[in-house]
């Protein structure tokens, strides 16, 4: 897969995609006869990975971090779910601090529905 249909498939952009490159979020992929690089159809799982790790909070450099210890194979296998096992715990702390704000903020809503309806006289 060429980088452009990366980049349709994706969402990124080719830049971004070589952006990636450079830094080793994504490993150099195959060149073809003509020097155009060649992904394999892995890449676009590898990306979606990236892009939840991101929204997630990762920071870029634990992404950067991670990326490298994958490139490494099988023998980094324990540090990397260190690493998910480490941020799942933040992501669920998260999650948690979202889910008490949602539901005050149901209260909060709820209360001025009540109110409003009273000052109508309803």
């Amino acid at each position: 897969m060429l980088i452009g249909d990366v980049a349709k498939q994706s969402g990124l952009t080719v830049d971004t995609l070589r952006y990636y490159e450079k830094i080793g979020l994504i490993a150099p992929p195959m060149r073809n006869d003509g020097g155009r690089r060649v992904y394999g159809d892995d890449v676009l799982g590898w990306i979606r990975f990236l892009e939840q790790l991101n929204a997630t909070g990762m920071k870029q450099a634990d992404r950067i971090r991670y990326a490298a210890l994958r490139r490494r194979g099988d023998e980094t296998l324990t540090e990397r779910r260190e690493m998910l096992e480490l941020h799942r715990k933040t992501v669920a702390a998260k999650l948690a601090l979202m889910q008490d704000t949602l539901a005050l903020m149901d209260r909060k809503v709820a209360a001025y529905h009540d109110m409003e309806r009273k000052a109508k006289g309803h």
